[in-house]
């Protein structure tokens, strides 16, 4: 055995995309080095079937396609010049900086009410005077006052409640000051730990029966 012609993965080049493994890399370094286009076109034809074969249940997705050729330009070091079915990836391209999602920031000081009791709240100000907007305001405070004990786990005033909506609101409801309770947090706090309880002796009813199988 020669062992002049073995190699050690200390003096090979790093492979760029691992996954696909050294022999597909060389490939693809051997078709750069092809002086007529028309061949290399070919070559590369036959490296993105290869590529695929390794998932041959997305070779035909027109969207896989699409990143097998974008993996190639990647693992070519963009090296590789070939005609593609696809707008060819740069290496500008893969290195631009996304545009920063804008999350919501509605009330940041009320994070634990959740982003849908403000949705509500905008949508009950639409709405005209009368039986069906004061129902709805009356349950969007007790699902306020909901959200606030799962955050404070303990009580809370109606008036903070009233407080809190009226400044989510804007001024828009206001409740401050009415002679109807919102729902008592002990019975808000009931139908929490009546949820947890049930879940827990579920989970322990199945480990029992699983036990006796």
């Amino acid at each position: 055995m020669n062992i002049d012609n073995l190699e050690y993965n200390t003096e090979r080049n790093k492979l760029i995309i691992p996954e696909y493994g050294r022999h597909l890399q060389k490939m693809v370094d051997q078709a750069i080095a092809i002086e007529d286009k028309e061949e290399r076109n070919k070559v590369a034809k036959a490296i993105i079937d290869v590529m695929g074969n390794l998932q041959p249940h997305l070779r035909d997705v027109p969207e896989f396609q699409h990143k097998l050729w974008d993996q190639l330009m990647i693992i070519s070091d963009f090296n590789l010049d070939v005609d593609t079915p696809f707008p060819v990836l740069t290496k500008e391209k893969l290195e631009e900086r996304p545009e920063p999602l804008d999350y919501p920031q509605n009330h940041p000081k009320y994070r634990f009410y959740g982003n849908n009791i403000k949705r509500m709240i905008d949508v009950a100000k639409q709405w005209e005077d009368g039986d069906l907007k004061s129902a709805l305001v009356l349950t969007i405070a007790n699902h306020m006052k909901k959200c606030y004990l799962s955050w404070n786990k303990d009580t809370v005033d109606d008036e903070v409640i009233f407080e809190h909506l009226f400044e989510l609101s804007k001024g828009a409801i206001n409740l401050k000051g009415r002679s109807e309770d919102l729902t008592d947090s002990s019975d808000l706090l009931k139908g929490k730990k009546k949820r947890h309880t049930n879940k827990r002796n579920h989970s322990h009813s199945h480990r029992s029966r699983k036990k006796r199988n």
